[in-house]
């Protein structure tokens, strides 16, 4: 039986790494993408001793030549790729958006929006080569404009430009090549106010929770959903 294969990126650590670790409990191998070596060898160590087919591969999605290296190093181990999840994302320096300036805003743009372009554009030959292919977005609520507007969200995080907008882009993104590519289920995914280290660790939800839409929306089928925005408990607000 052909193993299922899936790539996550950003997945040293938090909603990556419990992403990583939940996919391969499903029997799949996946590549566990960081872009500090050490690091991702080190939690693809960890993963793999609890009998997890994980294997480490170093991308750094702000590089075109790291991704380019990435995507040969599972073409050579699997020939192509089922499921990829982009996950890799910063925060930003969190300025009021008076104090912020273009460069803040490229910087987080090029991590969060621009990444999953770069790592798509290299992964898409993978990703038709396999049967059923299914990307995720890992997008945020931060950048629905229907949790902007809903005051019982109001105050919970200071405003801010860089990574609002740079999720807003990213579910806008997913929409477009969902649209240009009916052969691949192309979804956006809202963790929620998970745990992490983007956050402080104050979010209110366990890790394994932050990972119940990813991990559903890596599963879905040829007749599943795509071009959707998707939380834990369903359709998101865009």
């Amino acid at each position: 039986m052909v193993k299922t294969t899936a790539l996550v990126t950003g997945a040293n650590k938090g909603l990556g790494r419990e992403a990583v670790r939940r996919l391969a409990g499903l029997g799949w191998t996946v590549f566990l993408g960081a872009r500090d070596a050490e690091r991702g060898t080190e939690a693809a160590r960890a993963l793999a001793k609890e009998g997890l087919d994980v294997r480490f591969v170093e991308l750094d999605v702000r590089s075109d030549e790291s991704v380019a290296a990435a995507a040969k190093t599972v073409f050579t181990e699997a020939g192509s790729l089922d499921v990829l999840v982009n996950n890799a994302g910063i925060g930003g320096p969190g300025l009021a958006p008076a104090d912020t300036g273009a460069d803040e805003l490229r910087e987080v743009f090029e991590v969060n929006t621009f990444g999953p372009v770069r790592v798509m554009r290299s992964f898409l030959p993978l990703l038709r080569a396999a049967e059923q292919p299914r990307v995720v977005m890992v997008s945020s609520g931060m950048g629905s404009f229907g949790v902007a507007e809903d005051p019982r969200h109001a105050g919970i995080v200071p405003p801010q430009l860089g990574y609002p907008a740079s999720k807003t882009a990213l579910n806008m993104i997913t929409v477009q090549y969902a649209h240009a590519m009916d052969d691949i289920r192309i979804n956006a995914v809202d963790p929620g106010y998970t745990a992490t280290d983007l956050n402080g660790h104050t979010g209110f939800q366990s890790l394994t929770e932050g990972t119940d839409a990813i991990v559903r929306l890596a599963c879905v089928d040829a007749d599943g959903p795509t071009g959707g925005f998707f939380d834990r408990h369903g359709k998101a607000a865009w």
